[in-house]
């Protein structure tokens, strides 16, 4: 079988991207299958990759592709969280599914329509910019219908008091592409973008157990990779600053799904990043995130909010400026029992690393 390593920008690793029709379909088997895959993978020197793609052409008519992210876990090479999403990691199966014949070859202008199994999201990624081993995209993320900000809360609240280290800790929790607990950075004694980038192991020990205790409210166990964490407060010259967590440790930058759900959160009525985009006026339209790794531009569009029984739904977001790299291909031989043996061969050739 032949495995695939593309990488996008901001992202804290590779996406290792594999053919799903040549996987089991059963969770225990493919899960078996992917810790022989990972092993393999760390034996050469990629015990740093952490995500996991599984694709395939879509049987849908309105998409090209379908997608499962799997998100292994450090510790073992048989621990991984099958619960979310990635939305770099759907960028680099684009790529890859372009270089490897699995789509056709990208262009600029190409619209790929890409079906998240995780959880249903609809992802379209307009191809900007294409060359040899890189393209840039922009990335829609595509309500089939209006979704009302009510559902969008997995805690039917903007804001939610958890309890955390005999503290009572105000975050909203908000489940657009990937489910977040959002806490403004100034309630840990965090007081300004400069102190959050600069921030170390104390903060990240705080958010990590507010995020254990987010989990516990949702049902979800401590020891996964979901829900996610973020803390947000006023960017220095505009914008909104954040500093999130990623699996081990921080985020480089943050998530295209963590963007995604902020941009989102900047529009629910109530929510912390609701309440501190409205502090630089930065409440409506493209809206800059400021990371430790840069900027991110996201625009959530969302239907007006009207009646007290209709608060307003979100219709789509877009994140623009997204780069993707090819990193090569190569063969898997743990399971090169799931591929045709001629076809093994000439995709290792095509792109051997």
């Amino acid at each position: 079988m032949i495995g695939h390593l593309a990488y996008a920008a901001g992202s804290p690793c590779p996406t290792f991207v594999l053919d799903a029709a040549r996987l089991p379909r059963e969770d225990g088997a493919l899960l078996a299958h992917l810790a022989q895959a990972r092993s393999y993978l760390a034996s050469a020197g990629g015990g740093h990759v952490l995500k996991i793609a599984l694709i395939e052409p879509s049987p849908h008519p309105m998409f090209d592709l379908d997608y499962r992210f799997v998100q292994a876990l450090p510790g073992a090479p048989d621990r991984f969280d099958l619960r979310g999403s990635c939305g770099h990691s759907v960028l680099a199966s684009v790529l890859a599914a372009s270089r490897s014949g699995m789509l056709p070859r990208l262009v600029p202008g190409a619209r790929i329509r890409v079906r998240v199994r995780n959880n249903g999201d609809s992802v379209v990624c307009e191809a900007e910019r294409v060359e040899r081993d890189m393209a840039g995209f922009t990335v829609t993320f595509v309500q089939p219908s209006p979704l009302p900000f009510a559902d969008l809360l997995p805690d039917g609240r903007p804001r939610t008091v958890l309890a955390d280290g005999g503290e009572q800790v105000e975050v909203s929790l908000v489940a657009s592409s990937n489910t977040y607990a959002f806490v403004d950075a100034r309630t840990l004694g965090v007081p300004d973008q400069a102190a959050l980038f600069d921030a170390g192991g104390r903060l990240l020990e705080r958010l990590e157990s507010l995020r254990g205790a987010a989990a516990d409210l949702l049902g979800w166990p401590r020891g996964g990779a979901f829900p996610k964490i973020a803390a947000v407060l006023p960017g220095a010259d505009g914008g909104v600053a954040a500093r999130a967590v990623t699996v081990p440790g921080w985020h480089p930058s943050i998530a295209l799904t963590g963007a995604v759900c902020l941009g989102t959160a900047m529009r629910i009525p109530g929510t912390l990043p609701w309440r501190i985009a409205r502090e630089h006026g930065t409440d409506d339209g493209l809206v800059d995130i400021i990371t430790p790794g840069g900027r991110t531009a996201v625009t959530a569009v969302t239907s007006a909010a009207g009646t007290a029984r209709d608060e307003g739904a979100l219709l789509w977001a877009t994140v623009a400026r997204k780069h993707v790299t090819f990193q090569g291909s190569f063969a898997l031989t743990p399971l090169n029992h799931l591929q045709f043996e001629e076809v093994a061969q000439c995709l290792a050739l095509s792109g051997a690393v």
